[in-house]
C-alpha cells in the first residue's frame, strides 16, 4: 500500500451496539472498495476483521482490528471495535486512534445502549461523528422511526444525508440529499440512477433541515440560505464537512451491508465529509519540563507516536499498534519510551490488515501501523525521538469489576498461569489478576462473565493452561468485644533442663487493627529480656482466630505478672505461655467474626434509582447518599458487605441494560451479623479439612 500524507488519511473507528452490524459493514466497505476479493460473513467466520479464533467461534468481535484500504485518492483506516460491554477495551482503543467515529445502528432495533455509549465516548473524546442505519433489507426495518429515535437521543445535530424511499415497507430507492438524486441497487450492489420519487412534504422537510445545518457553518452560507438561493454541491459538502469537524452536524446514512445498498455513498461521504488526520489530529502532551502542550499532526520530525493497542502472542510475538502524530516512524530510529525513559528497539514496521501483515519502510504522521518486538512498551505509552521527549495522555480503560478465583487443572501449572495472564494483560488493560496472600487463591478479574470465559479459553488455546473457576473466598477477620484477665503457664520437665514460662495478661479490644502489646509488670516477676518473646508469641497467635481461623485484629495485650525459673525459663517457654494464655482467654472475651465492608459508588440512569437502591438493601448495604450527575444520571454511594457483591456486575447490567457502572473499594471491617456466623464457621471448617 502506497504512502499518503495526513491530509488524505481518514482514521475512523466503527462502533455501536452489539449485533448492530459493525463487522458486516466493514466487510461491505472493503469489498466495495475492491480491497477484499469476497464479501465475508460473520456467520461463516470468514470476515477480515474478526479473525481471532475466539471471534470466529463466538461470532462476535472481542477486540479491535485495523483495516486500511484506499478509496479514490484517500486512505481509510477503519478500526472495527466490539459492541459487547464485556469487551469495552476495544472501543476505547479504536476511539483513541481515530479522528472520527462511524456509529452503526440497526434499522430494526434502533438506538440501543451501545449506540448511546459510542456516541458519548466520541463526544467526550472530541471526535467527529457519523451514523449508518444498517439492515434496511430486513423485514420490519424502519429508517424513519430510527431517525426520530436518534433525534430524541442525540439532539439537533442529527442530519440525514441519504434516506430511503419506501414502497409497501420495502426500500424502493435511496435518495442522496446532497446530490438530489435517487439510486436503485441490483443484486450485486451496483447503483443505477432513477427518477426522483415524489415523496412530498417529508423530502422537503429533510432538504430544508440539511440546508439549515449547512447555513449554520458559515456566515456567507447563512446569508445565501436566507436570501432563498440554493447551495451548490461543493458548498453543501464543504458546509457539512465543516459542521462535522466542529461537532455541530452528525450526518446519517443508510443501507445494507448484505446487499451493499448505500455502501458506495457512505464511502464517498467518509472521504468528503469526515475530517482528515491533518485537520483534526491534536493531542495534549507533557514535555520533558512537565509542561502540558498541544501537539498537532505534522510530518516534520522529530517523531512521536502513541501506542493504542497491543497483541502479545506466544507464536507471532509482540505487536504494538501505533498512531504516528509527528514525523515518521521508521527503522532508522530507536525510539524512547517516555514512560520508562529508556530506548526500546523494535523489529520491523508493518501495515496490518486484520491478521495479515505487510512490510513498509515507514509510517507517516497521521497514519496507523504497527511495529514488532517492542519489549517494554505497553498500550497507552508514547514512543518519541530522543531529541524531543513527549508523553501523550493515556486512555482511561474501564476497571475490572467481576472477579473469580481460578486454579489449574494440572498440578504444577500455578506458575504458568501467572505468566500467561500477564501476557494477556498486555493485550487487554481491563484484565485484573492477583494472588491473594490470605485466601491463597489466584483471582482473575474482568468486565463480566463472557470476558472471563474468553480469557480462560485463550489461556488454553494460546498457552496450554487449563483452569477451573470458583467463587472467591472472603477474607474475614475475628475480634473480641470484652476485657479478660488470664494466665498462661508452660511447665515441662524432661530430665535435663526443663521448660518454664508463666505470665498473667489482660486482653481487651482496641481501635487499631494491629496487635498492641504493653507491659505493666512490677518487681521483676518476668525479666524484661523475655518481653519480646511474649509479644512474638501473641503475634504468632493472632494470625489465627479461635472461631473460624481468620486473623484476629484489634487486640491489646497487657502483661501484668508472671514468674520464671532461673534455669528452665527460655524465650521459647514464654512464647508457649503466650499461646496458652491466648487460647484460654480469647474464647472468654466474646469473640466475633468481622466481614469486609466496601465503599460502593454506582452511576445509573435516574429511572433505575429505586431498583438499584432496593438491590443494595437486599445485599445488607447502607445507602449513604445520592447526587445527580450529567445526562440524567444519579450517583449512589453506599457501604456494602464485600461478600454480597459477587454478582453485582451482572445484576446492574441487567437492571440498567448496560447503562450503569460502579466502583467498589474496600473500606473497613464490621461485625458479621450473628445469624450468619455459623455458616462462615462451617465453611471455614470445610476448607480446612
Amino acid at each position: 500500500m502506497r504512502q499518503y500524507l495526513a491530509g488524505k488519511i481518514r482514521n475512523i473507528a466503527v462502533a455501536g451496539h452489539g449485533s448492530a452490524g459493525k463487522t458486516s459493514l466493514v466487510e461491505a466497505l472493503l469489498f466495495k472498495a475492491n480491497a477484499s476479493e469476497r464479501l465475508g460473513k460473520v456467520t461463516d467466520g470468514n470476515t477480515v476483521s474478526d479473525f481471532d479464533p475466539e471471534e470466529i467461534k463466538r461470532k462476535v468481535s472481542i477486540s479491535s482490528s485495523v483495516i486500511p484500504f484506499n478509496w479514490g485518492s484517500a486512505k481509510l483506516n477503519l478500526i472495527d471495535t466490539p459492541g459487547l460491554f464485556d469487551f469495552a477495551a476495544g472501543m476505547e482503543e479504536g476511539i483513541m486512534a481515530a479522528e472520527s467515529v462511524l456509529i452503526t445502528v440497526s434499522g430494526r432495533s434502533g438506538v440501543s445502549v451501545g449506540t448511546e455509549k459510542a456516541y458519548k465516548a466520541a463526544v467526550k473524546s472530541g471526535k467527529a461523528r457519523m451514523f449508518f442505519v444498517s439492515k434496511l433489507d430486513r423485514e420490519h426495518a424502519d429508517f424513519y422511526k430510527v431517525l426520530e429515535g436518534m433525534k430524541a437521543s442525540f439532539g439537533p445535530s442529527i442530519c440525514p444525508i441519504v434516506v430511503p424511499y419506501m414502497v409497501d415497507s420495502q426500500v424502493e430507492s435511496y435518495i442522496n440529499l446532497i446530490d438530489m438524486k435517487a439510486y436503485q441497487y441490483d443484486e450485486n450492489g451496483n447503483a443505477k440512477e432513477v427518477a426522483m420519487p415524489d415523496y412530498g412534504h417529508r423530502i422537503d422537510g429533510l432538504i430544508e433541515a440539511v440546508g439549515e445545518a449547512v447555513a449554520e457553518t458559515d456566515e456567507a452560507l447563512f446569508e445565501k440560505f436566507f436570501s432563498g438561493e440554493k447551495f451548490t454541491r461543493d458548498e453543501m459538502i464543504k458546509g457539512i464537512h465543516d459542521g462535522v469537524k466542529a461537532g455541530t452536524i452528525t450526518p446519517v446514512f443508510c443501507g445494507s451491508a448484505v446487499t451493499l445498498a448505500g455502501v458506495d455513498m457512505l464511502l464517498d461521504a467518509m472521504v468528503d465529509l469526515l475530517p482528515s488526520a491533518w485537520e483534526s489530529l491534536k493531542l495534549n502532551a507533557t514535555d520533558a519540563d512537565g509542561n502540558v502542550i498541544e501537539v498537532e499532526c505534522d510530518d516534520e520530525p522529530p517523531m512521536s507516536a502513541l501506542v493504542f493497542k497491543t497483541i502479545a502472542d506466544p507464536f507471532i510475538g509482540k505487536l504494538s499498534f501505533v498512531k504516528v502524530i509527528t514525523g515518521q516512524l521508521s527503522g532508522d530510529i530507536v525510539p524512547v519510551n517516555s514512560r520508562t525513559g529508556q530506548p526500546d528497539k523494535f523489529g520491523k514496521v508493518v501495515i496490518v490488515t486484520g491478521k495479515k501483515q505487510g512490510d513498509t519502510s515507514y509510517i507517516t504522521a497521521g497514519d496507523i501501523g504497527a511495529v514488532t518486538k517492542l519489549s517494554d512498551t505497553r498500550t497507552g505509552d508514547t514512543l518519541c525521538d530522543p531529541k524531543r521527549i513527549l508523553t501523550y495522555e493515556s486512555p482511561v480503560f474501564p476497571k475490572p469489576t467481576y472477579t473469580m478465583a481460578i486454579k489449574p487443572k494440572n498440578k504444577g501449572d500455578e506458575g504458568k498461569i501467572a505468566g500467561s495472564i500477564q501476557r494477556l494483560m498486555e493485550e487487554d488493560p481491563t484484565i485484573g489478576y492477583e494472588q491473594n496472600p490470605e485466601t491463597k487463591q489466584q483471582l482473575l478479574s474482568g468486565l463480566g462473565e463472557q470476558h472471563l470465559d474468553v480469557i480462560l479459553s485463550k489461556l488454553k488455546s494460546k498457552f496450554g493452561v487449563e483452569v477451573t473457576m470458583e467463587k472467591p473466598r472472603v477474607a474475614y477477620r475475628e475480634a473480641i468485644r470484652k476485657k479478660v484477665k488470664v494466665e498462661g503457664k508452660h511447665k515441662k520437665q524432661t530430665g535435663g533442663h526443663g521448660q518454664y514460662g508463666h505470665i498473667v495478661v489482660e486482653m481487651e479490644p482496641w481501635e487499631g487493627s494491629e496487635l498492641k502489646f504493653e507491659e505493666n509488670v512490677f518487681g521483676g516477676s518476668v525479666p524484661k529480656n523475655y518481653f519480646p518473646a511474649i509479644e512474638k508469641g501473641f503475634q504468632d497467635c493472632v494470625q489465627k482466630g479461635v472461631l473460624a481461623g481468620y486473623p484476629l485484629v484489634g487486640l491489646k495485650v497487657t502483661l501484668l505478672d508472671g514468674s520464671y525459673h532461673p534455669v528452665d525459663s527460655s524465650e521459647m517457654a514464654f512464647k508457649m505461655a503466650a499461646a496458652l494464655a491466648y487460647r484460654a482467654g480469647i474464647p472468654q472475651a466474646s469473640p466475633v467474626i468481622l466481614e469486609p465492608i466496601g465503599n460502593l459508588k454506582v452511576l445509573i440512569p435516574d429511572s433505575n434509582t429505586g431498583d438499584i437502591m432496593g438491590d443494595v438493601n437486599k445485599r445488607r448495604g447502607r445507602v449513604l447518599g445520592m447526587n445527580p450527575e450529567e445526562d440524567g444520571m444519579q450517583l449512589i454511594e453506599a457501604e456494602v458487605p464485600m461478600s454480597e457483591m459477587q454478582d453485582f456486575t451482572t445484576v446492574i447490567r441487567s437492571i440498567t441494560q448496560g447503562r450503569g457502572s460502579f466502583e467498589l473499594t474496600f473500606d473497613h471491617y464490621e461485625q458479621l451479623p450473628p445469624a450468619l456466623e455459623a455458616g462462615v464457621i462451617e465453611e471455614a471448617k470445610a476448607l480446612g479439612e
